[in-house]
């Protein structure tokens, strides 16, 4: 017997009411789908609710975001710090290569004067360079990179490209030892270029200057005036600058004038001298003269010569004598 289906049971009931919401659903979205093509409310809606969740995402975005920066900024830094260092670096050693080149610049420049004084003597000259300096109390010296076994002699003149510096005091195997003319122990006969005034220069204590202090009251000494080595003596050729007139003034006896007068020579920054040959002491280092009296007291029977003369270098009369009392000198 053929079994018929129960449409009162509550399965078929079921069933039913299903099919019954799908099909409003799928009219109502027809529906919908109608009124947002004719006038574009489900974009509205669409448009509204991203409104509103927005700002929700972005507080939720917020903590990576953050991070983010945090790890842009710190590697920006940590980067700009680095180029920072290597801009530094870069500067530091363009201003060493540039001091560098202004130091070759300035030596070259001192070494083609030195070579155009030498070209321009006519004598036979030796280049010798600067490796120490003895600035002690009143002591002025400087050490050359040569010594016996290049030639040098003491008594040597020591010239640089603007005037005397001094003399080789003490000769070494590989070194020597040059006095400076303001050492207080050096004299050096000068002529004044523009009065012919014929006088000795001595070196200072403080090692800046030298001293004319036999000046007669009568002579022709103006501030300005230019020192040049005389001749006398034999040790320092004639002609050479010595210095220059800075300052004159009457001695405290009354008897005299002192002048005080500005080297020629660079002492203080000349690295590059020059050794005049032919011009030693050809029986050992200069004489040693005696303790110098007090300038001002007069010798019986000169007249115009201090008796510290006789502890100082006078220039000699004769020929004979120059021996006994060199051109350029040590007290």
């Amino acid at each position: 017997m053929a079994r018929t289906r129960d449409e009162s049971s509550p399965l078929f009931a079921g069933n039913a009411a299903g099919t019954l919401r799908l099909i409003v659903y799928l009219a109502l979205a027809m529906v919908l789908m109608v009124l947002d093509q004719r006038n574009g409310w489900l974009w509205r809606l669409r448009y509204t609710a991203a409104v509103v969740v927005e700002p929700v995402y972005r507080l939720a975005g917020l903590p990576a975001v953050g991070i983010h920066m945090l790890s842009s900024a710190f590697g920006d830094r940590q980067q700009l710090t680095e180029q920072n260092q290597r801009l530094r670096e870069d500067l530091l050693l363009a201003n060493a290569r540039l001091n560098q080149m202004a130091a070759v610049a300035e030596q070259n420049q001192r070494l083609k004067q030195l070579l155009d004084t030498r070209r321009s003597l006519g004598l036979k000259v030796q280049l010798a360079r600067v490796i120490g300096v003895d600035l002690g109390a009143y002591r002025y010296r400087l050490t050359l990179n040569v010594g016996a076994r290049d030639g040098v002699k003491p008594g040597q003149p020591v010239i640089d490209a603007h005037g005397v510096m001094g003399q080789v005091r003490e000769v070494l195997p590989t070194t020597s030892v040059v006095m400076l003319l303001t050492d207080p122990a050096h004299a050096i006969p000068v002529v004044i270029a523009r009065s012919g005034l014929r006088t000795v220069a001595y070196g200072s204590r403080d090692g800046e200057q030298l001293t004319l202090p036999d000046i007669p009251l009568a002579a022709d000494v103006r501030v300005g005036d230019q020192l040049l080595t005389s001749g006398v003596g034999g040790r320092f050729p004639p002609g050479f600058p010595v210095g220059e007139i800075r300052a004159v003034a009457t001695a405290a006896t009354g008897m005299f004038m002192v002048a005080q007068a500005r080297p020629a020579a660079d002492l203080n920054r000349s690295d590059e001298v020059l050794l005049l040959h032919d011009q030693a002491e050809p029986d050992g280092p200069p004489a040693l003269l005696p303790p110098m009296g007090p300038p001002g007291d007069l010798a019986p029977g000169t007249g115009d010569k201090p008796a510290a003369n006789a502890g100082r270098a006078v220039p000699p009369v004769a020929g004979p004598t120059r021996r006994s009392v060199p051109g350029g000198v040590t007290r």
